[in-house]
């Protein structure tokens, strides 16, 4: 009875997790969640108040089907003034988060046949997005320490590919891609004509002097008019209820977009818009506290990890996960089961320890999981306290 793309269309694991953490904690389990990809932070009160204004003042109806001109010039100016990239207003479309930026994109551009590659690990939607679009996603490895690897990006190039989709900083790997990588990677589109679909989402995530984020629009204007640069007001402003995102790039391409929006979603909704408005005007503190304390929680949360039996991670450069390498726990077994993969051991965690961190082969890799540090500092204490008892328990 159903449509034959919903043969290899899956439900969104992060979200099934997420679902069924709200159900244990509704049969009266002390669940600490260490899988939700969103920050824990209120947000900003310039935001709040914004959106309490717009509802006193009726704005209330529908917008235009790209987002109200004062947010699409506020946006215009952020990626100027932060990403040092120029987008007019007819190239710029706020959207209904920015995963509908992604999904739009995704329609807009690619056909039947065409590939889209993928560097792996990667966020859990993108496989479905390219699928649903009618494409083929085509993984490609990275390098060990989760940076691009250029060389397998350039020898998984066909004459049917049509984009990549790129992540930085990154989820799950909070790796942030280098200038020089993104140089070349810019180079590769521009050589073999395909489309870089830049997912920016957590650019204000990142914790170290010596790391930045670049926007690669921001390269020369051949690989701007390839790329469509994605972000949104979930992560840094910690707006993920209000469902804000947006899409920047060519005319023809956010014309396509648009029509595509206008049928189905037609806009984002008003409130959100003018509490995205004020976010980006005023919000910088709110994100600064924000950052500190993440970093805070970062160097904790890799301290406990490199303790654990078993565990290892990379100091993740942005975002807020760490990917940890569980494969020394695989294969161990516990009272009635051997662990055979990242989804036995979280399963395993989820059950002994009531803490909730997502499996590897989410997000298309093996032997590792993702703990989010979105949490507060007593709960990722208490957490890695029940982590640490529950691995003990392993023989």
């Amino acid at each position: 009875m159903l449509a034959k793309r919903m043969n290899d269309i899956g439900g969104s694991p992060t979200s099934a997790l997420i679902a069924k953490v709200a159900e244990l904690r509704g049969a009266g389990e002390n669940i600490i969640s260490l899988n939700v990809g969103e920050p824990d932070f209120g947000t900003p009160a310039v935001a709040k108040i914004a959106g309490i204004k717009a509802i006193c003042d009726n704005f209330t109806k529908y917008t235009p089907s790209p987002g109200i001109l004062e947010l699409r010039r506020e946006i215009s100016k952020k990626l100027e003034r932060d990403n040092k990239v120029i987008y007019g207003m007819e190239e710029i479309c706020a959207t209904v988060g920015a995963k509908q930026a992604i999904y739009n994109s995704l329609m807009a551009l690619v056909d039947e046949g065409d590939e889209v590659l993928i560097p792996i690990p990667c966020w859990v939607s993108y496989t479905d997005m390219v699928r649903l679009a009618g494409g083929t996603p085509v993984f490609v490895s990275v390098c060990e320490d989760y940076a691009l690897d250029l060389d397998a990006i350039e020898a998984a190039i066909t004459r049917n590919t049509k984009a990549i989709i790129i992540c930085t900083p990154n989820n799950p790997s909070g790796a942030v891609y280098s200038r020089d990588s993104l140089e070349r990677l810019a180079d590769l589109a521009c050589k073999h004509d395909f489309y870089v679909i830049a997912d920016e989402i957590y650019e204000k995530l990142i914790y170290d002097k010596d790391c930045e984020h670049v926007s690669i629009a921001s390269l020369g204007d051949s690989i701007r008019d390839r790329t469509v640069t994605v972000n949104g007001m979930s992560k840094a402003f910690a707006m993920t209820g209000w469902r804000i995102g947006y899409a920047a790039s060519t005319r023809t391409i956010i014309k396509a977009m648009k029509a595509i929006q206008s049928q189905t979603t037609s806009a984002t909704n008003a409130i959100a818009q003018k509490a995205a408005i004020d976010a980006l005007r005023y919000g910088d503190q709110d994100v600064h506290l924000m950052v500190c304390e993440f970093k805070r929680r970062r160097d904790y949360v890799v301290k406990r990890i490199e303790e654990l039996e078993g565990f290892t991670c990379r100091l993740p450069q942005g975002a807020f996960y760490a990917l940890v390498d569980v494969s020394n726990v695989i294969g161990k077994q516990t009272a009635n089961k051997t662990i055979q993969n990242s989804f036995d051991l979280a399963s395993y965690l989820l059950d002994e320890a009531k803490v909730a961190l997502v499996p590897g082969e989410s997000f298309n890799i093996k032997e590792k999981v993702r703990i989010s540090y979105s949490n507060s500092i007593e709960n990722i204490d208490k957490a890695f306290n029940r982590i640490e008892i529950a691995i003990s328990k392993l023989r």
